[in-house]
């Protein structure tokens, strides 16, 4: 143990022979830990259960089926119950817990830097989520569904200040929500870095769907931005182009009526991409994005069991969002800043830079 509430690791001798702080945002206020012969569990005051250490499949949002090797503490769901007390085995373990009424469920109160979910009813209805799931949508510095409203003016149309505004406000909620869900926060910094700069516009989209981002504006903008630095009717072309493929994108993700949960995990499977440059453990990052497909397609089937295509089609739209070209979104809403700038801010904000509030 650390300070009170804190945990600590002690490995075997052949790795680390004095305890270490195991650093995790998400475990906080530890009561009791429990150490079995291949991996620990942790409760919290909230009544939460969490595990580490070399542990089997103890569901298929956790992991593949099989042994693996989990030194980041990992929260498991247990749906409306609050534990009490908790004992370690060989390969199992023992759990009293006990069931707290819907409505009444202990709050989990968010660490520095994170805000609850407040935007009214977000999964529409729907009640059912992964401990996984539930860090990730903890993780939103801010409701979007509320983004483009503020922006509005009273004629229902977005003036160029108020898009950039929003433009700002959504990238700068990818980054904080990237810092602190599940796992990101470990990684190297390096590694989270190269990370935000491969998939920021991919987010972006994604977010700018989420908000239900007026479309119309998009020519407004790049007619401003053609006055300010003039194209050749070519350029002009490809321009408008790229446009009505950011446009397409948005759209078609509007269509399927994603929910919060779902925009939360498709969000995570783009982040967690080995395709970015460098990174210092691309394996262990690729089963990041494994963990949350998992999650995605665990909570897909059981919240739209007569939808059986529902989660082939999400997925299906991640490709084509590397088809929006980030230098036309930087032109289109971040015009005012030079590439390098655009890049600054990933290596800034992953280094604990708060987030602006609306």
């Amino acid at each position: 143990m650390g300070q009170e509430g804190q945990l600590g690791l002690g490995e075997d001798r052949i790795h680390i022979s004095t305890p270490c702080l195991l650093s995790y945002s998400q475990l906080t206020k530890v009561t009791q830990i429990q150490a079995g012969d291949s991996y620990s569990a942790a409760v919290t005051a909230g009544g939460e259960l969490f595990l580490w250490g070399q542990i089997p499949c103890v569901s298929r949002v956790s992991d593949h089926p099989g042994l693996r090797r989990l030194w980041t503490p990992q929260p498991v769901p247990l749906a409306d119950r609050k534990v009490c007390d908790v004992a370690t085995g060989t390969w199992h373990i023992m759990v009293l817990a006990k069931t707290v009424q819907r409505g009444r469920m202990p709050p989990t109160q968010p660490n520095p830097g994170q805000y609850a979910l407040t935007n009214g009813d977000p999964l529409n209805g729907h009640c059912y989520l992964s401990g996984y799931i539930s860090l990730l949508l903890r993780a939103e510095p801010y409701p979007t569904s509320r983004y483009g409203s503020q922006c509005m003016q009273p004629n229902n149309i977005m003036g160029i200040e108020n898009i950039c505004e929003l433009a700002a406000r959504l990238l700068f909620s990818a980054v904080e929500w990237a810092r602190n869900i599940p796992f990101f926060p470990d990684l190297q910094i390096t590694d989270q870095v190269s990370l935000l700069r491969l998939t920021w516009s991919e987010l972006f989209v994604l977010n700018a769907a989420q908000c239900s981002m007026p479309l119309h504006v998009a020519p407004l903008l790049a007619a401003a931005g053609l006055h300010a630095s003039p194209m050749s009717a070519d350029r002009v072309v490809a321009f408008m182009d790229h446009i009505r493929i950011f446009q397409e994108q948005v759209e078609k993700l509007k269509t399927l009526h994603v929910d919060s949960a779902e925009y939360s995990c498709l969000k995570a499977i783009v982040l967690f991409t080995s395709d970015a440059c460098g990174l210092s453990d691309a394996a262990h990052i690729e089963s990041l994005q494994e963990k949350s497909q998992c999650a995605l397609e665990e909570y897909v089937r059981s919240q739209y069991p007569n939808q059986p295509s529902r989660f082939g089609k999400l997925l299906l739209r991640l490709p084509s969002l590397r088809t929006v070209s980030s230098s036309v979104i930087e032109q289109l809403f971040f015009v005012r800043l030079q590439q390098t700038d655009l890049q600054d801010i990933f290596t800034e904000r992953t280094s604990g830079a708060p987030f602006p509030g609306p």
